[in-house]
């Protein structure tokens, strides 16, 4: 059986009001993102899924980089491993069983 992992994180991003359109325009641009919302105020919660936590940390460090952010945080990073077992019931322990981790939960 072989281990994958997948790096589920949320974020949320801070912009002036006023560029938020193209904020969020640019943050749709990166295939591993995902915007859940925003405010008026200029903040965007965004939610990232990766294969491994070095492209969360180059994804946070790119979107960080985008013109008009003022900020990008890390709130939330969880993650999933043993994603290929889709039949748990063949799993003769529970140690066998997929497996989840959560860090950081700001």
């Amino acid at each position: 059986m072989s281990l994958n992992e997948v790096h589920i994180s949320s974020l949320v991003v801070h912009t002036h009001p006023q560029h938020l359109a193209s904020v969020k325009t640019a943050i749709e641009q990166f295939d591993n993102a995902e915007i859940y919302g925003d405010s008026p105020e200029g903040k965007i919660v965004v939610v990232l899924e990766t294969e491994n936590q070095g492209f969360v940390t180059d994804t946070i460090d790119a979107i960080n980089n985008l013109p008009n952010v003022l900020s990008a945080v890390l709130v939330y990073h969880q993650i999933e491993t043993d994603l290929d077992a889709l039949d748990q019931s063949s799993f003769t322990t529970e140690s066998e069983q997929p497996q989840s981790q959560f860090e950081g939960d700001v």
